[in-house]
């Protein structure tokens, strides 16, 4: 890979990761645009892990606390906190995408990696995000969230295996259905995308490894490190202004997005 293939598909991740607008989508469509040749799933899961990183780097002292406060609690109902109930929340939510993730893995990774294919998802989760935005009562924060709310988000993150629907997405959208904040549903969404991409890192990893095939490591580490900075500053931003700008700015994005994403796979 040249290095302004790299430098621009590390940023694109970093800044698309955490924002509902599909970052396979994009990480699919660039190469096409530019006429790249495609970076392969390798370089993918090393951006991703980036991305994930950095997550846990800007919600370190919150994990901490969770992580902490889950491990004491385990079998002591007694010491149960707020942070200990996040934790078992996250898990709860992560199940889902771990069970349909194993058994469509290779259908989506055969199949489903077409311009045509992510463009239909982009658009149909966009209008869904939209109608939830302006529709869901956003009274809650994520301390609210229940086992029941966990596995209706979960089971909303298991869509995100196919690309062009927006892991972070699909799940505040879930979350604002629920009547979550434009807030809560973000960083609930956020503490979700650890053990998710996480994960699918160490699957892909590991398969990767067992193939035999080349990796050019100097490339994957460039990517992951660029990726961090971009997926960091965008999390704190994001946050920032979510409540002011709403959904409708990503919502427009994904609909011209989705356009375009037609356009490359019938040309």
């Amino acid at each position: 890979m040249e290095t302004v293939h790299i430098l621009l598909l590390a940023l694109i991740q970093g800044v698309t990761e955490f924002l509902p607008i599909s970052s396979s989508a994009h990480l699919i469509l660039t190469p096409k645009l530019f006429g790249f040749k495609d970076q392969g799933m390798a370089f993918d899961v090393a951006v991703h892990l980036g991305s994930s990183l950095a997550v846990i780097s800007y919600f370190r002292k919150e994990l901490l606390l969770i992580i902490g406060d889950f491990l004491r609690a385990l079998g002591k109902p007694a010491r149960a906190t707020e942070h200990s109930h996040m934790g078992w929340m996250i898990i709860l939510s992560t199940i889902p995408i771990v069970i349909f993730g194993l058994a469509l893995k290779s259908l989506v990774e055969e199949h489903l990696r077409t311009a045509v294919a992510i463009a239909i998802p982009t658009i149909i989760f966009a209008l869904l995000l939209y109608w939830y935005d302006i529709r869901g009562r956003q009274q809650r924060h994520e301390s609210s969230i229940v086992w029941k709310d966990a596995l209706v988000i979960g089971l909303f993150q298991a869509l995100a295996i196919f690309p062009g629907t927006s892991r972070s997405g699909i799940t505040i959208t879930a979350g604002l259905m629920l009547g979550l904040t434009r807030e809560a549903a973000s960083r609930f969404s956020f503490l979700l995308a650890i053990p998710t991409i996480m994960m699918s890192g160490v699957l892909v990893t590991y398969g990767l490894l067992n193939s035999g095939a080349v990796i050019v490591w100097g490339e994957l580490i460039a990517g992951a490190a660029l990726s961090f900075v971009a997926a960091y500053l965008c999390i704190h931003l994001f946050l920032r202004f979510i409540e002011r700008c709403g959904m409708l700015p990503f919502v427009i994005y994904r609909l011209i997005l989705g356009v375009l994403l037609f356009a490359v796979g019938w040309a």
